[in-house]
């Protein structure tokens, strides 16, 4: 009463700010005050809902939402769509403006038409990997006349015609992907050009369009981000058609397109000299002198990704010496990164806050610890698979790039508990992946646990002196963990699941081929993980009927279970069949899921008796 009396002294502005400023604690403040509990219904502008039967009491909750994100109700269908509509608050729809539907497959072109309809204001809508949507769909969509962003990808039905009809719908479209839309072709992305005049943002990633869908995009005027990953079509003619078009154009994909060669980028290029970012990983088999020439011309350039291009140091010098904005250098599998040539980039790029030299295998301690001088806002450093280096860079990585936020040294050999140590100064890691870095132990990620409480992502893969001390530590240090991978980790047992159980926040648990664990550990999770989403528990041969069952029964938001190489009792199938069965929306589905686990699950015993 003391507590809540003083909070009564405070204005309604403070109480907001307060409310605000205490982020993912919301929940047990609003839980023990009326003030919080008043104010965070009031205020509340984005709902992401777990499962569907809490929503309509949600809506009643919080009325004043502009951003719904209903991706993790698949079950989601037409007539809960209208009950929502029915019994619902009354207005919660009236200021909407972002609604999120991916992969919410249940839902059909009439539920989708009467959500569209009732939402006066909506300008976002997201039905990506909605995978069978098609021109009745698309039709829905056009009823929102407003609408500024819509992501239609993998929404493998829409056609030309489903096209046509959002176009001329949806005139004030400024951001829109089709990406895996394989039926829409050039027919399709020449009327979006002439109806949607304002488009900023347009992705036609794997589409089988051609340079005339290119010749098209070219008379956009507006259009600022261009994205056409493996458009396998397209060649440099096409890029031709954009050298003296899109004269706002700032960013530009062409990874993974074949046809596509220097000269089709040299194009871009000269046509548009305030270029900010370019991709072109896996497009190039290397850099051509006349492109490295036009690199100069860059002097506004932020990003670059030529992920398996060949490269020299000279390249390298060029970049960092004529890009002097730049924040991001992609250089996954480059063939031709040398020490040299990464000092002669970071010495004149000393913005660079990205960085990504996966498998260049011939980096040492020298070029990361200049890396680490050079690069101090550096928040993103991939290093998978340079295994030259040592705890010694590591420890230059700790004393200087404080704002490191994600770390990949997965099969670095070179990397131990001393290493984890220096690295643990970095206290803002978010995501950190030390998969086969078979020389850490307990006492290193005790290390980790101690000083990076914002950890979300670690990845242990194949560290196999890691056991239950370790993750004693881990859970008690590391309690915003929502994706860990401990596959092959041998030393983890039902001890350590117990500790797991710990992470309220998990949603992605990777268990392969830990032999040790048994239905207990896995029950602990079960019952106190309720955000539990994906699970693998592949050669996890200790596991029976009591473990399946904990997780058909308390794992109520759990997606996808990986355990096809696991002898399935017809018990521990008929658990899993009835877990599947409430989450799938249609009898289709379900028929389809269970020829499939009958089928493994019979492969299995055959491999096993043979």
């Amino acid at each position: 009463m003391l507590s809540e009396s003083r909070l009564c002294l405070l204005t309604e502005d403070l109480l907001i700010r307060i409310l605000h400023s205490l982020g993912s604690e919301r929940k047990p403040w609003r839980l023990v005050c009326k003030d919080f509990l008043r104010l965070e219904s009031a205020t509340r502008k984005t709902l992401r809902v777990l499962r569907f039967e809490f929503l309509l009491p949600l809506l009643r909750k919080f009325c004043n939402i502009d951003t719904l994100d209903l991706s993790l109700c698949p079950r989601i269908h037409d007539a809960a769509v209208a009950l929502l509509l029915a019994q619902g608050s009354p207005g919660w729809t009236r200021g909407l403006r972002r609604l999120v539907l991916s992969r919410a497959t249940g839902l059909g072109h009439a539920g989708l038409e009467m959500l569209v309809r009732a939402c006066p204001v909506l300008e976002a809508v997201d039905v990506s990997h909605c995978w069978g949507y098609g021109d009745r769909e698309a039709a829905a969509l056009s009823c929102a006349a407003r609408l500024r962003e819509l992501n239609m990808d993998k929404c493998l039905g829409v056609t030309d015609i489903g096209l046509a009809k959002i176009a001329v719908g949806c005139g004030q479209l400024e951001k829109l992907s089709l990406k895996w839309c394989l039926e829409i072709s050039d027919l399709g992305i020449d009327l979006l050009c002439k109806k949607c005049l304002d488009l900023k943002y347009l992705d036609v990633s794997y589409l089988k369009v051609t340079n005339e869908s290119l010749r098209s995009i070219a008379s956009l005027l507006k259009l600022e981000v261009f994205v056409m990953v493996g458009c396998s079509l397209v060649d440099d003619v096409g890029l031709r058609f954009l050298e003296k078009g899109c004269p706002l154009l700032k960013a530009i994909d062409v990874s993974r397109c074949d046809c596509v060669s220097s000269s089709g980028l040299i194009s871009v290029i000269s046509g548009h000299e305030g270029l900010q970012q370019l991709d072109a990983r896996y497009c190039l088999s290397e850099l051509s002198a006349p492109l490295v020439k036009c690199l100069e011309k860059l002097k506004q350039m932020r990003i670059i990704r030529i992920d398996g291009v060949r490269v020299s140091d000279f390249i390298l010098h060029t970049i960092g010496t004529n890009c002097k904005s730049l924040v991001e250098l992609g250089l996954s599998k480059c063939v031709g990164v040398t020490n040299m040539g990464i000092m002669q980039l970071v010495s004149g790029c000393g913005n660079l806050k990205i960085l990504d030299l996966t498998c260049c295998r011939f980096i040492t301690n020298a070029t990361i610890s200049i890396i680490a001088n050079c690069c101090p806002d550096l928040v993103c450093l991939k290093l998978e698979s340079c295994d030259m280096m040592t705890e010694n860079c590591l420890y230059q990585l700790g004393l200087n790039c404080l704002l490191l936020e994600e770390l990949d040294l997965t099969d670095c050999s070179g990397v131990d508990d001393l290493a984890l140590r220096y690295l643990s100064k970095c206290s803002e890691l978010i995501r950190l992946k030390l998969g086969l870095c078979t020389n850490i132990t307990d006492i290193g990620l005790a290390h980790i646990a101690c000083n990076c409480p914002k950890m979300t992502e670690l990845d242990l893969y194949r560290c196999v002196r890691i056991g239950d001390d370790g993750l004693a530590a881990l859970t008690s240090g590391c309690k915003k963990l929502t994706k860990l991978n401990l596959s092959y980790c041998n030393r983890i047992s039902d001890r350590g699941m117990d500790y797991i159980s710990h992470l309220g926040e998990l949603s992605d648990l990777e268990l392969r081929g830990l032999s040790n664990i048994t239905s207990i550990g896995i029950r602990a999770v079960a019952v106190s993980c309720k955000r539990l989403a994906d699970l693998d528990l592949k050669h996890c041969e200790k596991i029976d009927d009591s473990g399946f069952g904990a997780l058909a029964f308390f794992s109520q938001n759990l997606r996808q279970v990986s355990y096809t190489l696991v002898l399935l009792s017809l018990n521990q199938v008929i658990l899993i069949l009835s877990l599947m069965r409430s989450k799938s929306h249609s009898s289709a589905a379900f028929e389809s899921k269970l020829q499939h686990l009958l089928y493994k699950n019979y492969k299995c015993y055959l491999n096993e008796h043979n």
